[in-house]
C-alpha cells in the first residue's frame, strides 16, 4: 500500500461522521476450521466462505464511499518490510504461541507470504513426539475471528487501547494490531497496551473493543461479561481518566455468560444517533439480574459508584436523552431471533445513518418506525440512493453468512477517526 502522511486518529463518539475506519475482508482462514475446531475458533458454525465475501463487500462497497478504509493485511505488510519491526513481531508471536521452532520458516518468508501465514496460518510439522501425541494441525492457528476487527483494538480519542482478549485463539489479533499502530507509519496516536496493566490469575484482566461504547467525550459505556473482567475495567479508567481534570463517567452494563450472542455490550445495544439506540429490551430495559453501574470520576479518582435503572436513564440524567429503538420489534420472539443474529449491532456512519443486516426484518421495521429511510447497500454503492439527503436512513446488508461468525456491522468495523458532534 502507498503511505502517504499519518492520520491522527480521534474518536469522541459512536455516531459522529465517519472519516476513516480500519477493516479485514474475510479469507481463508474463514474456511480453516473443521466441525471439529469451530468451538475452538469460537464459531457455532461452519461459514461459505464466497458468500461471506460477496456479504462483506457490501459493507466495504458502503464505507468506502464515506471514509477513508485502511486494511488490515496491506499495513501488516508495510510494516513486515522492515527488518526490525519484522524480527520483533516474528519473535513475539512465536514465544507467545509455544511455535519457536518455526521462527525461521517464518523469517525467511517474503512480506506478503508472512502476511497471510500470520493471518490464514502456519501448518504444523509433527517433527516430535510431543507435536505428533498433540495431533494439532497448525501450529500457528488462522485468525477466524479477524474480520471482526472491533475486538483486538479500541479508539478513545486520539488512544488506541491494544485489547487482551479473553480467548487465546485471538491473541494475535491483539499483537498485530500493537505492531500496526506502534509503527508509526500509518498513524498519529497514543497506545495504550493492556497487556502491561498488571493482574493475576484470580484476577484476570481481559478487555475486548465489543464491550467499549463512546456515548460522548465524557461519557464510556463498558460491558462486563464473559470477554471484559471488572479488573480490566478499573485499569481502563485509571489509565485513560488519570490526567484528566474534569468529571467522567463510566457506565458498566453486566452480561450473561450464556448464550454466546451476549458476548459483548454491542450485541445488546448501540448508538444510532445523538438520541436513539437500538436495544434489545429483555436485558436492557427489563428488569433483571443483570445490573447496570454507574461511575463516576472526578480529577482522575473514583469519587462514586452507584447502582442505576438502566442506560438510558442514566444518559438522561447525565443530559443524553436517549429514545430506545427495539431490537426485533414489540414481540418478544422476535426480539430473541433477531438479536442472537446481531440485530441489535448496527453502525453509524453518521449520526442517524447506519448499517444494520437486512435478514432482521423487524428490527428494519422498528427503524423505518421512527423515520429511517431503508435502502439496500447495493443502492448506495450503485448510487441509486443519496444518504446526503436523508435525514435519517439504514442501509442493509444481505447476512446469510456473515452473523453465523457471531457479530454485525459494528463488530467489522474499526473507526479511526469520527468528526466531533
Amino acid at each position: 500500500m502507498e503511505v502517504n502522511s499519518k492520520l491522527t486518529l480521534n474518536v469522541q463518539s459512536e455516531v459522529g461522521k465517519l472519516e476513516a475506519v480500519m477493516l479485514h475482508k474475510p479469507g481463508r482462514e474463514v474456511e480453516n476450521m473443521t466441525p471439529q475446531t469451530i468451538e475452538k475458533a469460537l464459531y457455532s458454525d461452519i461459514l461459505n466462505l464466497p458468500i461471506a465475501q460477496k456479504e462483506y463487500q457490501q459493507l466495504y462497497g458502503v464505507l468506502n464511499k464515506h471514509a477513508k478504509v485502511f486494511e488490515v493485511t496491506a499495513m501488516l505488510t508495510e510494516v513486515l518490510k522492515d527488518t526490525q519491526k519484522r524480527e520483533k513481531l516474528i519473535r513475539r508471536i512465536c514465544q507467545t504461541e509455544q511455535a519457536m521452532s518455526y521462527y525461521e520458516t517464518l523469517i525467511s518468508m517474503s512480506a506478503p507470504q508472512l502476511a497471510q501465514t500470520l493471518i490464514e496460518g502456519l501448518p504444523a510439522k509433527p517433527n516430535t513426539l510431543t507435536s505428533f501425541v498433540q495431533n494439532e494441525f497448525y501450529a500457528l492457528p488462522p485468525l477466524y475471528n479477524f474480520y471482526f476487527t472491533r475486538d483486538a483494538s479500541v479508539t478513545v480519542g486520539n488512544n488506541v487501547l491494544i485489547c487482551k482478549m479473553a480467548n487465546d485463539v485471538r491473541m494475535r489479533e491483539s499483537i498485530i494490531l500493537e505492531a500496526i499502530f506502534g509503527s508509526g507509519i500509518f498513524f498519529n496516536c497514543n497506545l495504550v497496551d493492556t497487556f502491561e496493566f498488571a493482574h493475576s490469575p484470580s484476577q484476570p484482566i481481559n478487555i475486548e473493543g465489543g464491550d467499549v461504547l463512546i456515548a460522548r467525550d465524557d461519557i464510556l459505556l463498558v460491558g462486563n461479561g464473559c470477554r471484559t473482567s471488572t479488573k480490566a475495567i478499573d485499569s481502563l479508567i485509571e489509565r485513560l481518566c488519570k490526567d484528566k481534570q474534569d468529571k467522567r463517567h463510566v457506565i458498566v452494563q453486566e452480561l450473561p455468560e450464556t448464550p454466546e450472542s451476549f458476548i459483548h455490550l454491542d450485541m445488546v445495544f448501540t448508538l444510532l444517533d445523538k438520541n436513539s439506540a437500538m436495544t434489545y429490551k429483555p436485558l436492557v430495559l427489563d428488569h433483571n439480574m443483570f445490573r447496570t453501574i454507574h461511575i463516576e470520576v472526578d480529577n482522575g479518582k473514583v469519587s462514586n459508584i452507584s447502582t442505576v435503572a438502566n442506560i438510558p436513564s442514566v444518559l438522561g440524567k447525565l443530559g443524553m436523552d436517549i429514545e430506545p429503538i427495539i431490537c426485533g420489534g414489540d414481540n418478544e420472539w422476535h426480539q430473541q431471533r433477531e438479536q442472537w443474529h446481531s440485530g441489535a449491532n448496527s453502525f453509524a456512519i453518521e449520526p442517524g445513518k447506519v448499517l444494520a443486516y437486512a435478514r432482521n426484518i423487524h428490527t428494519v421495521e422498528a427503524l423505518a418506525k421512527h423515520g429511517f429511510e431503508v435502502a439496500t447497500a447495493w443502492d448506495i454503492i450503485d448510487n441509486k440512493f443519496d444518504t446526503e439527503k436523508a435525514k435519517r436512513c439504514v442501509i442493509t446488508i444481505e447476512g446469510s453468512e456473515l452473523p453465523r461468525g457471531g457479530g454485525g456491522p459494528r463488530c467489522m468495523t474499526m473507526p479511526l477517526r469520527r468528526q466531533s458532534l
